[in-house]
This record gives C-alpha cells, sequence and structure tokens, in this order.
C-alpha cells in the first residue's frame, strides 16, 4: 500500500457512521438491511458509506442473490495496522 492509499483510509475511517459500521463489521459479515437498522439514515446513504468503505479497500463486499454482505478485510486493515505501528519511515 502507499500513501495515498493509508490517508484514503483515514479520510474514510474519519467519518462517524463509517466508523460506527466498522466497528459493527468486527464482529463478523453483515448484510446492508441489518447495517441499515442500527442507523437512522437512508437507504441511498448507506450505499454512499458502503461505497467509500470499500473504495478505500479496508471493506469487502460480496453479493448473494438479492443481499451484498460486508465484510473486514483482514489483509488490508493488517497492512494498515503494522503502518501504523511500524517505527520504520517508508520514506527512507
Amino acid at each position: 500500500m502507499t500513501y495515498p492509499d493509508y490517508a484514503y483510509i483515514c479520510k474514510t475511517l474519519g467519518d462517524q457512521v463509517r466508523l460506527k459500521i466498522f466497528d459493527m463489521l468486527k464482529k463478523g459479515k453483515k448484510c446492508a438491511y441489518k447495517i441499515l437498522e442500527k442507523f437512522n439514515i437512508t437507504q441511498p446513504t448507506l450505499s454512499y458509506h458502503m461505497k467509500m468503505l470499500t473504495q478505500s479497500g479496508i471493506i469487502n463486499s460480496h453479493k448473494d442473490g438479492k443481499l451484498i454482505y460486508y465484510s473486514i478485510n483482514q489483509e488490508v486493515l493488517k497492512d494498515f495496522l503494522n503502518f501504523l505501528a511500524s517505527e520504520e519511515s517508508q520514506l527512507d
């Protein structure tokens, strides 16, 4: 991953709704309607937030029939956390 990738993840998780969605997904994959039940937002607004999360790479999505399921992309999360925790600069 590159600095723009890390910055996009930070920007994406910098929104309170998206951060709460990410927190929900820590317990496992969920379909969109289950996520929507927890918020006082419209379906198009949820779609926008999910698009941001999936474009950042931190969330995976897959369609099963008419339902869309979301889960945390563990590989991207691990890379992001390693970047944050590393004492090594990528600029060196």
